[in-house]
Protein backbone atom coordinates (compact mmCIF):
# COMPACT_ATOMS: atom_id res chain seq x y z
CA UNK A 1 0.00 0.00 0.00
CA UNK A 2 3.08 2.32 0.54
CA UNK A 3 3.89 2.27 -2.73
CA UNK A 4 0.61 3.52 -3.88
CA UNK A 5 0.37 5.72 -1.85
CA UNK A 6 3.49 7.30 -2.68
CA UNK A 7 2.87 7.34 -6.46
CA UNK A 8 -0.57 9.29 -5.89
CA UNK A 9 1.16 11.84 -3.76
CA UNK A 10 3.61 12.53 -6.39
CA UNK A 11 2.33 11.70 -9.36
CA UNK A 12 0.42 15.00 -10.54
CA UNK A 13 3.83 16.50 -9.93
CA UNK A 14 5.74 13.86 -12.03
CA UNK A 15 3.91 14.17 -14.77
CA UNK A 16 1.62 17.15 -14.81
CA UNK A 17 -1.88 15.10 -14.68
CA UNK A 18 -5.02 17.08 -15.13
CA UNK A 19 -6.31 14.85 -12.10
CA UNK A 20 -4.99 15.33 -8.98
CA UNK A 21 -5.80 12.22 -6.79
CA UNK A 22 -6.43 12.92 -2.84
CA UNK A 23 -5.52 9.56 -0.48
CA UNK A 24 -9.07 9.96 1.19
CA UNK A 25 -8.93 6.77 2.85
CA UNK A 26 -6.99 3.61 3.96
CA UNK A 27 -8.26 0.25 5.09
CA UNK A 28 -6.12 -2.48 6.71
CA UNK A 29 -6.89 -5.38 9.00
CA UNK A 30 -7.10 -3.39 12.27
CA UNK A 31 -8.42 0.30 13.29
CA UNK A 32 -5.59 1.02 15.45
CA UNK A 33 -2.94 -0.22 12.54
CA UNK A 34 -5.57 1.51 9.85
CA UNK A 35 -5.15 4.92 11.83
CA UNK A 36 -1.15 4.51 12.41
CA UNK A 37 -0.91 3.70 8.35
CA UNK A 38 -3.26 6.97 7.35
CA UNK A 39 -0.98 8.95 9.57
CA UNK A 40 2.26 7.24 7.85
CA UNK A 41 0.94 7.61 4.60
CA UNK A 42 -1.03 11.33 4.26
CA UNK A 43 -4.47 9.33 4.47
CA UNK A 44 -7.49 12.05 5.62
CA UNK A 45 -9.50 8.96 7.47
CA UNK A 46 -8.74 5.40 7.95
CA UNK A 47 -10.75 2.03 8.29
CA UNK A 48 -10.70 -1.54 9.14
CA UNK A 49 -13.30 -2.55 6.84
CA UNK A 50 -13.67 -2.54 2.94
CA UNK A 51 -16.88 -2.06 2.39
CA UNK A 52 -16.45 1.57 4.40
CA UNK A 53 -14.59 2.36 2.29
CA UNK A 54 -15.74 1.32 -1.18
CA UNK A 55 -19.30 2.75 0.40
CA UNK A 56 -18.10 6.27 1.16
CA UNK A 57 -19.07 8.55 -1.47
CA UNK A 58 -15.53 10.90 -1.03
CA UNK A 59 -13.88 8.04 -2.46
CA UNK A 60 -14.04 7.76 -6.14
CA UNK A 61 -11.51 5.07 -7.19
CA UNK A 62 -10.34 2.38 -5.59
CA UNK A 63 -6.85 0.80 -5.34
CA UNK A 64 -6.64 -2.79 -4.06
CA UNK A 65 -3.51 -3.80 -2.81
CA UNK A 66 -4.42 -6.72 -0.22
CA UNK A 67 -4.35 -10.49 -0.55
CA UNK A 68 -5.49 -12.22 -3.38
CA UNK A 69 -8.25 -13.86 -1.64
CA UNK A 70 -9.85 -10.44 -1.04
CA UNK A 71 -9.90 -8.96 -4.71
CA UNK A 72 -12.69 -10.15 -5.74
CA UNK A 73 -15.07 -8.88 -3.49
CA UNK A 74 -13.58 -5.43 -3.35
CA UNK A 75 -13.09 -5.36 -7.12
CA UNK A 76 -17.28 -6.24 -7.44
CA UNK A 77 -18.53 -4.26 -4.98
CA UNK A 78 -16.57 -0.89 -6.40
CA UNK A 79 -17.99 -1.65 -9.87
CA UNK A 80 -21.11 -1.95 -8.81
CA UNK A 81 -21.11 1.49 -7.68
CA UNK A 82 -19.72 2.58 -10.65
CA UNK A 83 -15.98 3.40 -9.70
CA UNK A 84 -13.11 2.79 -11.34
CA UNK A 85 -10.64 0.20 -9.86
CA UNK A 86 -7.25 -0.57 -9.86
CA UNK A 87 -6.13 -4.23 -8.99
CA UNK A 88 -2.65 -5.54 -8.17
CA UNK A 89 -1.72 -8.96 -9.84
CA UNK A 90 -3.00 -11.55 -10.06
CA UNK A 91 -6.91 -10.36 -10.86
CA UNK A 92 -8.71 -12.95 -8.44
CA UNK A 93 -7.80 -16.07 -6.46
CA UNK A 94 -9.01 -18.21 -8.71
CA UNK A 95 -9.66 -18.47 -12.50
CA UNK A 96 -13.58 -17.51 -11.60
CA UNK A 97 -12.83 -15.06 -9.30
CA UNK A 98 -11.27 -13.11 -12.50
CA UNK A 99 -13.93 -13.98 -15.08
CA UNK A 100 -16.44 -12.05 -12.46
CA UNK A 101 -13.96 -9.25 -11.82
CA UNK A 102 -13.87 -9.29 -15.70
CA UNK A 103 -17.53 -9.27 -16.06
CA UNK A 104 -18.14 -7.08 -13.75
CA UNK A 105 -15.33 -4.30 -15.05
CA UNK A 106 -17.51 -4.79 -18.14
CA UNK A 107 -20.95 -4.39 -16.67
CA UNK A 108 -19.57 -1.29 -14.87
CA UNK A 109 -18.22 0.60 -17.59
CA UNK A 110 -15.91 2.16 -16.12
CA UNK A 111 -11.72 2.44 -15.69
CA UNK A 112 -10.08 -0.76 -14.60
CA UNK A 113 -6.24 -1.58 -14.69
CA UNK A 114 -3.99 -4.16 -12.71
CA UNK A 115 -0.62 -4.28 -11.58
CA UNK A 116 1.77 -5.46 -13.51
CA UNK A 117 4.81 -2.99 -12.69
CA UNK A 118 7.79 -4.88 -13.53
CA UNK A 119 7.31 -4.31 -17.76
CA UNK A 120 6.48 -0.93 -16.93
CA UNK A 121 10.51 0.00 -16.48
CA UNK A 122 11.63 2.43 -19.40
CA UNK A 123 13.79 -0.77 -20.46
CA UNK A 124 11.28 -3.11 -20.58
CA UNK A 125 9.13 -0.29 -22.26
CA UNK A 126 12.06 0.23 -25.03
CA UNK A 127 12.37 -3.51 -25.64
CA UNK A 128 8.58 -3.51 -26.23
CA UNK A 129 9.60 -0.80 -29.15
CA UNK A 130 12.64 -2.95 -30.77
CA UNK A 131 10.33 -6.03 -30.89
CA UNK A 132 7.16 -4.45 -32.47
CA UNK A 133 9.03 -2.25 -35.14
CA UNK A 134 11.17 -5.68 -36.25
CA UNK A 135 14.88 -4.83 -34.61
CA UNK A 136 15.82 -7.96 -33.91
CA UNK A 137 13.69 -9.51 -36.72
CA UNK A 138 10.74 -12.43 -36.04
CA UNK A 139 11.33 -13.63 -32.46
CA UNK A 140 12.19 -17.30 -32.52
CA UNK A 141 12.45 -18.11 -28.87
CA UNK A 142 11.34 -16.53 -25.45
CA UNK A 143 13.51 -17.33 -22.10
CA UNK A 144 11.70 -15.45 -19.22
CA UNK A 145 11.98 -16.11 -15.37
CA UNK A 146 11.02 -14.44 -11.76
CA UNK A 147 13.08 -15.35 -9.66
CA UNK A 148 13.75 -14.53 -6.08
CA UNK A 149 14.79 -16.45 -2.62
CA UNK A 150 12.69 -15.22 0.40
CA UNK A 151 11.66 -18.68 1.15
CA UNK A 152 14.51 -20.42 0.08
CA UNK A 153 16.01 -21.27 3.96
CA UNK A 154 14.12 -23.74 5.17
CA UNK A 155 13.65 -22.00 8.46
CA UNK A 156 11.69 -19.20 7.48
CA UNK A 157 8.60 -19.48 9.18
CA UNK A 158 5.51 -20.61 7.50
CA UNK A 159 3.19 -17.74 6.85
CA UNK A 160 0.05 -16.28 4.45
CA UNK A 161 2.37 -16.65 1.66
CA UNK A 162 2.72 -20.49 2.60
CA UNK A 163 -0.45 -21.22 2.67
CA UNK A 164 -3.41 -21.84 -0.08
CA UNK A 165 -2.74 -21.88 -4.24
CA UNK A 166 -3.18 -18.29 -4.55
CA UNK A 167 -0.63 -17.33 -2.41
CA UNK A 168 2.14 -19.56 -4.14
CA UNK A 169 4.56 -18.64 -6.44
CA UNK A 170 2.38 -19.15 -9.73
CA UNK A 171 -0.26 -17.14 -7.97
CA UNK A 172 3.04 -14.90 -6.85
CA UNK A 173 5.69 -14.00 -8.69
CA UNK A 174 4.47 -16.15 -11.81
CA UNK A 175 2.18 -13.63 -13.53
CA UNK A 176 4.42 -10.79 -13.29
CA UNK A 177 6.71 -12.69 -16.42
CA UNK A 178 3.76 -14.58 -18.20
CA UNK A 179 2.64 -10.72 -18.19
CA UNK A 180 5.90 -9.96 -19.34
CA UNK A 181 6.13 -12.34 -22.39
CA UNK A 182 2.74 -11.66 -23.57
CA UNK A 183 3.38 -8.09 -23.78
CA UNK A 184 7.02 -8.99 -25.56
CA UNK A 185 6.05 -11.60 -28.19
CA UNK A 186 1.98 -12.19 -28.14
CA UNK A 187 -0.18 -14.72 -27.08
CA UNK A 188 0.84 -17.99 -25.66
CA UNK A 189 -0.74 -21.06 -27.00
CA UNK A 190 0.01 -24.17 -25.27
CA UNK A 191 2.12 -25.48 -22.47
CA UNK A 192 3.66 -28.14 -20.89
CA UNK A 193 4.46 -26.95 -16.82
CA UNK A 194 5.80 -28.75 -13.69
CA UNK A 195 4.95 -27.22 -10.38
CA UNK A 196 6.43 -28.14 -6.78
CA UNK A 197 6.75 -27.61 -3.30
CA UNK A 198 10.30 -27.61 -2.19
CA UNK A 199 9.83 -27.52 1.38
CA UNK A 200 7.10 -29.48 2.89
CA UNK A 201 7.02 -27.98 6.52
CA UNK A 202 8.14 -24.80 8.12
CA UNK A 203 8.36 -23.60 11.52
CA UNK A 204 5.57 -22.57 13.44
CA UNK A 205 4.35 -21.08 16.37
CA UNK A 206 3.63 -24.43 18.36
CA UNK A 207 5.73 -26.65 15.88
CA UNK A 208 6.08 -27.02 12.37
CA UNK A 209 3.41 -26.72 10.00
CA UNK A 210 2.62 -27.97 6.56
CA UNK A 211 3.05 -25.52 3.16
CA UNK A 212 0.11 -25.49 1.28
CA UNK A 213 1.39 -24.44 -2.10
CA UNK A 214 4.07 -24.28 -4.45
CA UNK A 215 7.88 -23.26 -4.53
CA UNK A 216 8.39 -23.37 -8.28
CA UNK A 217 7.47 -23.89 -11.67
CA UNK A 218 8.21 -23.96 -14.78
CA UNK A 219 6.94 -24.35 -18.68
CA UNK A 220 7.70 -24.72 -21.82
CA UNK A 221 5.44 -22.76 -24.55
CA UNK A 222 4.67 -22.12 -27.56
CA UNK A 223 3.60 -18.79 -28.52
CA UNK A 224 0.69 -17.88 -31.09
CA UNK A 225 3.17 -16.38 -33.32
CA UNK A 226 5.38 -19.87 -33.71
CA UNK A 227 8.01 -18.76 -31.40
CA UNK A 228 9.15 -21.26 -28.64
CA UNK A 229 9.26 -20.37 -24.68
CA UNK A 230 10.60 -21.30 -21.93
CA UNK A 231 9.19 -19.42 -18.00
CA UNK A 232 10.95 -20.24 -15.05
CA UNK A 233 8.81 -19.48 -11.62
CA UNK A 234 11.01 -19.19 -7.73
CA UNK A 235 10.85 -18.17 -4.40
CA UNK A 236 13.62 -20.55 -3.38
CA UNK A 237 16.25 -19.54 -5.92
CA UNK A 238 18.71 -18.82 -3.72
CA UNK A 239 20.70 -15.39 -4.35
CA UNK A 240 18.16 -14.10 -6.86
CA UNK A 241 16.55 -10.89 -4.82
CA UNK A 242 14.80 -9.74 -8.18
CA UNK A 243 15.06 -11.67 -10.83
CA UNK A 244 12.50 -10.81 -13.22
CA UNK A 245 14.41 -11.39 -16.59
CA UNK A 246 14.28 -12.60 -19.89
CA UNK A 247 16.47 -13.24 -23.55
CA UNK A 248 14.83 -12.63 -26.55
CA UNK A 249 16.49 -14.30 -30.09
CA UNK A 250 15.21 -12.93 -33.44
CA UNK A 251 16.56 -13.74 -36.56
CA UNK A 252 18.24 -10.72 -37.13
CA UNK A 253 19.42 -9.93 -33.44
CA UNK A 254 18.65 -10.54 -29.69
CA UNK A 255 17.71 -8.88 -26.82
CA UNK A 256 18.45 -9.40 -22.73
CA UNK A 257 17.31 -7.92 -19.26
CA UNK A 258 17.66 -8.56 -15.96
CA UNK A 259 15.30 -6.34 -13.05
CA UNK A 260 18.46 -6.50 -10.66
CA UNK A 261 19.68 -3.91 -13.59
CA UNK A 262 16.81 -2.40 -14.58
CA UNK A 263 17.98 0.51 -16.21
CA UNK A 264 19.97 -1.34 -18.80
CA UNK A 265 18.72 -3.19 -21.48
CA UNK A 266 21.23 -5.47 -23.90
CA UNK A 267 21.16 -5.20 -27.33
CA UNK A 268 22.22 -7.76 -30.33
CA UNK A 269 22.30 -6.79 -33.54
CA UNK A 270 23.77 -9.52 -36.11
CA UNK A 271 24.97 -7.28 -38.75
CA UNK A 272 28.48 -6.70 -36.80
CA UNK A 273 31.87 -6.67 -38.04
CA UNK A 274 33.27 -9.99 -38.02
CA UNK A 275 35.94 -10.01 -34.25
CA UNK A 276 33.68 -7.09 -33.62
CA UNK A 277 29.85 -8.89 -32.61
CA UNK A 278 28.37 -8.75 -29.16
CA UNK A 279 25.64 -7.42 -26.97
CA UNK A 280 25.28 -3.74 -26.85
CA UNK A 281 24.63 -2.55 -22.99
CA UNK A 282 21.92 0.18 -23.46
CA UNK A 283 21.41 2.54 -20.55
CA UNK A 284 18.12 3.77 -20.20
CA UNK A 285 17.78 7.74 -20.76
CA UNK A 286 15.53 10.92 -21.70
CA UNK A 287 15.14 9.45 -25.01
CA UNK A 288 13.28 6.19 -23.82
CA UNK A 289 9.72 5.60 -22.68
CA UNK A 290 8.70 7.38 -19.61
CA UNK A 291 12.28 8.05 -18.11
CA UNK A 292 12.56 12.03 -19.14
CA UNK A 293 9.56 13.14 -16.21
CA UNK A 294 11.97 11.47 -13.71
CA UNK A 295 15.55 12.57 -14.87
CA UNK A 296 17.01 14.24 -17.10
CA UNK A 297 20.29 12.53 -16.84
CA UNK A 298 20.93 9.11 -19.40
CA UNK A 299 22.36 6.57 -16.87
CA UNK A 300 20.91 8.06 -13.98
CA UNK A 301 17.93 5.55 -13.75
CA UNK A 302 14.57 5.06 -12.40
CA UNK A 303 13.68 2.70 -9.56
CA UNK A 304 11.01 0.69 -8.36
CA UNK A 305 8.59 3.21 -6.76
CA UNK A 306 8.86 4.85 -10.35
CA UNK A 307 6.95 2.08 -11.97
CA UNK A 308 4.00 2.52 -9.41
CA UNK A 309 4.15 6.28 -10.47
CA UNK A 310 3.59 5.23 -14.06
CA UNK A 311 1.04 2.73 -13.48
CA UNK A 312 -0.74 5.77 -11.44
CA UNK A 313 -0.80 8.16 -14.41
CA UNK A 314 -2.30 5.67 -16.58
CA UNK A 315 -4.69 4.84 -14.69
CA UNK A 316 -5.66 8.79 -13.85
CA UNK A 317 -5.52 8.66 -17.59
CA UNK A 318 -8.05 6.05 -17.99
CA UNK A 319 -10.58 7.77 -15.52
CA UNK A 320 -10.10 11.25 -17.05
CA UNK A 321 -10.74 10.45 -20.96
CA UNK A 322 -12.58 6.84 -20.70
CA UNK A 323 -10.32 5.23 -22.51
CA UNK A 324 -9.17 1.51 -21.96
CA UNK A 325 -5.50 1.58 -20.73
CA UNK A 326 -3.48 -1.67 -20.50
CA UNK A 327 -2.88 -3.89 -18.67
CA UNK A 328 -7.19 -3.89 -17.91
CA UNK A 329 -9.16 -6.30 -16.08
CA UNK A 330 -9.38 -8.36 -19.28
CA UNK A 331 -5.26 -8.78 -19.56
CA UNK A 332 -5.18 -9.57 -16.25
CA UNK A 333 -8.01 -12.70 -17.00
CA UNK A 334 -5.51 -13.79 -20.14
CA UNK A 335 -2.47 -14.42 -17.54
CA UNK A 336 -5.02 -15.87 -15.16
CA UNK A 337 -6.11 -18.33 -17.76
CA UNK A 338 -2.84 -19.31 -18.61
CA UNK A 339 -1.41 -20.43 -15.01
CA UNK A 340 -4.80 -22.12 -14.63
CA UNK A 341 -3.39 -23.85 -17.99
CA UNK A 342 -0.26 -24.86 -16.17
CA UNK A 343 -1.58 -25.77 -13.33
CA UNK A 344 -3.59 -28.68 -14.98
CA UNK A 345 -0.85 -29.69 -16.84
CA UNK A 346 1.24 -30.24 -14.24
CA UNK A 347 -1.09 -31.97 -12.75
CA UNK A 348 -2.03 -34.29 -15.58
CA UNK A 349 1.63 -34.10 -17.04
CA UNK A 350 0.67 -33.52 -20.60
CA UNK A 351 0.13 -30.51 -22.76
CA UNK A 352 -2.39 -28.11 -22.79
CA UNK A 353 -4.26 -25.61 -25.39
CA UNK A 354 -5.12 -22.18 -23.82
CA UNK A 355 -8.15 -21.96 -25.40
CA UNK A 356 -9.47 -24.79 -23.65
CA UNK A 357 -8.63 -23.09 -20.62
CA UNK A 358 -11.01 -19.91 -21.84
CA UNK A 359 -15.02 -20.48 -21.34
Amino acid sequence: GKAHAVAYSSVGTVFDTALRPVLEMVCTTTVDGAAETARAFGFSRSTANWRELVNDPAVEAVVIASPQETHHDIATASFALGKPVFCEKPLGASLEDGRSMVAAAADAGVANMVGFNYIRTPASRLACDIIASSEIGDVTYFRGEHTEDFLANPDTPGSWRTSGRANGTMGDLAPHIVNGALALVGPIESLIADIETVHGERPGPGGPVAVTNDDHGQFLCRFESGAMGHLHFSRVATGRKMGYAYEVFGTRGALRFDQEDQNSLWLYKGQGTPGREGFTRILTGPDHPDYRAFCQGPGHGTGYQDQIIIEARDFLKSIETGEPVWPQFCDGLEVSEIIAAAWKSSEEKRWISVTDIRE
